[in-house]
């Protein structure tokens, strides 16, 4: 990794923990209704021509799941649903987290989000966006003409 991206690279985590911290604000009265609200992990990785969200979901169905695009960011909403047991039970540990989740994330790069594409596999949810071209600031030669 080129050291000029670390200061940008730290900014980005940090905007994005700020984020979450206030999306976990604005969900607590909705979530502590439905069990607990909790925020799922993610990772936002841009590629030569693509931008990947890959998003910590184990135990959630897609059928729980409602993902939209909005103004540069993907807005994540669901439920995680508590395990169902055949007859009670103590739990003598419950460390996992369940309950409705929300999370908005930044995109920060220009995406064609008509052309994503959502794939939910082994407890990941992976979000394919393709990049718009020229559109990163990326300098594009302008040819002057004389009349």
């Amino acid at each position: 990794m080129s050291k000029s991206f670390g200061p940008l690279l730290e900014v980005a985590r940090i905007q994005s923990e700020i984020n979450r911290l206030f999306d976990n604000l604005l969900d607590l009265d909705g979530g502590a209704k439905d069990g607990g609200a909790w925020i799922p992990i993610t990772d936002v990785i841009e590629t030569e021509d693509a931008l990947i969200v890959k998003v910590e979901l184990p135990g959630v169905d897609a059928g729980d799941l409602e993902l939209s695009a909005h103004g540069g960011n993907v807005i994540l909403r669901g439920d995680k649903r508590r395990m169902d047991l055949d007859r009670p039970a103590k739990f003598h540990l419950a460390e996992r987290a369940f309950g409705r989740f929300r999370r908005v994330i930044n995109l920060g790069v220009p995406v064609n989000t008509h052309h994503a594409e959502a794939v939910l596999a082994e407890g990941f949810l992976k979000i394919r966006f393709p990049k718009v071209a020229n559109r990163r600031g990326e300098a594009v030669r302008i040819e002057v003409k004389t009349r």
